[in-house]
């Protein structure tokens, strides 16, 4: 599907989705719960039907209702798959989080992947369950992967720099093993998902002790933990949240009010705030969320180490800057579900934006948008960065749009609702 985005003026309120990260770690926690749990407004983007999927091949009951689904644990809470092989979808987080989980049950399992987390890698997953004496076997280091063993809990250390996700995983797992466990990281990079998924094991009372000791974080893991399920209401998401923001920011008139934002969790993407602080903006609090209006934006330097996703909305967000601006942390992105570095430079290109790549530095240059057609090859993010600047710049046909169902399938629907001019384009 390819859809053409041209300037727009928006107004009116739109509310975020569901926190997919969050929805994930919920699904992932109630498969070892005790009994059962009720997930209300939980995420419906593609990644969480994946996650669902999972949970019920390693043997849940899942039953659907009009809010929220309840998820019935097997006996125990311990996984007992219902077949040999795990399907992730293209869910990064889900093929990561469920890997611990499913050794847990001392099962062979095959974990496979489609589209663009096929050629993503594995290594912080493969050589941490090797060292927690699961056989890993693997397309070097890439999906499909198998698991031959159970997971029992010692100690490990692991590099911090390689993401968050697998981490997670480790950390929900490790209280159900049968030794207690101590997992060392070094050069921790996205802090807060960690934060997160700390935050929700502390809700449901799973003990673990976190301290950093110089530039290692130590968490200290009980084995044999146990907790009842839960009746939990998902924050809404910041990720999907900052896109509209950085729309509100370029197009909004008189202003763009984002509802939904408020939760109980952290979220790493809640740095937008800042980063259109430092852009100029004045960020006003509503009872409901959150309002922006329309204002040129000048020039920033920001690190987005620990929120990469943030990457495609923030370099869109300065192409209308005053002066260039330079934005840190690219080396966070060459494993998403695009090499999304060179993907911002190549396709910000075609409209006009000289992006450019000095290290860990993206460095964006501002300039007139062109019209043009952006392939976001097959990237989320990059697909709604370019409906920003079709929005705010000139007309920009966007191929594969539907895309965007990894994280925010109604992203067209809610663009067109406050405003946004959005027409099909045959191809």
């Amino acid at each position: 599907m390819i859809l053409k985005v041209s300037p727009s003026t928006l107004s009116g309120t739109v509310q975020a989705p569901s926190s997919k990260s969050l929805s994930q770690r919920f699904i992932a926690a109630a498969l070892l719960a005790n009994t059962p749990s009720k997930i209300i407004d939980l995420s419906d983007c593609n990644d969480c039907t994946s996650a669902i999927a999972m949970a019920a091949e390693l043997g849940a009951e899942i039953e659907l209702g009009s809010n929220g689904i309840q998820i019935t644990p097997t006996p125990l809470g311990i996984p007992t798959p219902r077949t040999c092989e795990l399907r992730a979808g293209e869910s990064g987080l889900a093929f990561r989080m469920f890997a611990p989980i499913a050794a847990l049950s001392g099962n062979k399992i095959s974990i496979q992947a489609e589209g663009t987390l096929l050629n993503r890698p594995h290594t912080q997953l493969i050589e941490g369950l090797k060292a927690l004496g699961i056989e890993v076997e693997s397309n070097d280091c890439k999906a499909p992967i198998t698991l031959n063993g159970t997971l029992h809990g010692g100690e490990i250390e692991l590099d911090g720099s390689h993401g968050s996700q697998f981490i997670t995983g480790l950390l929900l797992a490790l209280p159900f093993a049968d030794v207690d466990s101590t997992v060392t990281l070094r050069g921790l990079v996205s802090r807060p998902y960690i934060e997160m998924t700390l935050e929700l094991m502390e809700g449901l009372g799973l003990e673990c002790h976190h301290e950093q000791q110089e530039e290692l974080d130590v968490f200290s893991i009980p084995a044999n933990q146990c907790f009842e399920g839960v009746e939990v209401e998902i924050d809404g998401d910041w990720s999907s949240a900052a896109v509209l923001l950085a729309l509100g920011a370029l197009c909004g008139k008189p202003e763009l009010e984002i509802t939904g934002i408020r939760g109980r969790f952290s979220q790493a993407d809640s740095a937008i705030k800042g980063a259109l602080l430092f852009a100029g903006y004045n960020l006003l609090g509503t009872d409901g969320g959150i309002s922006i209006s329309k204002k040129k934006p000048r020039s920033f330097n920001l690190d987005l180490t620990n929120c990469p996703d943030l990457f495609p909305i923030i370099a869109a967000l300065a192409a209308f800057g005053k002066k260039p601006s330079k934005i840190k942390g690219v080396g966070r992105l060459a494993a998403k579900e695009s090499n999304r570095g060179i993907v911002i430079v190549e396709e910000f290109n075609k409209a006009g934006v000289t992006c450019t790549i000095e290290g860990d530095y993206l460095s964006v240059n501002p300039s007139k948008i062109k019209s043009c057609r952006i392939n976001p090859r097959g990237d989320h993010r990059i697909a709604m960065a370019a409906a920003i600047l079709g929005s705010a710049g000139a007309p920009i046909e966007i191929e594969d749009a539907e895309c965007v169902a990894k994280s925010y399938p109604a992203f067209f629907d809610d663009l067109a609702a406050i405003g946004g001019i959005i027409t099909s384009v045959s191809d």
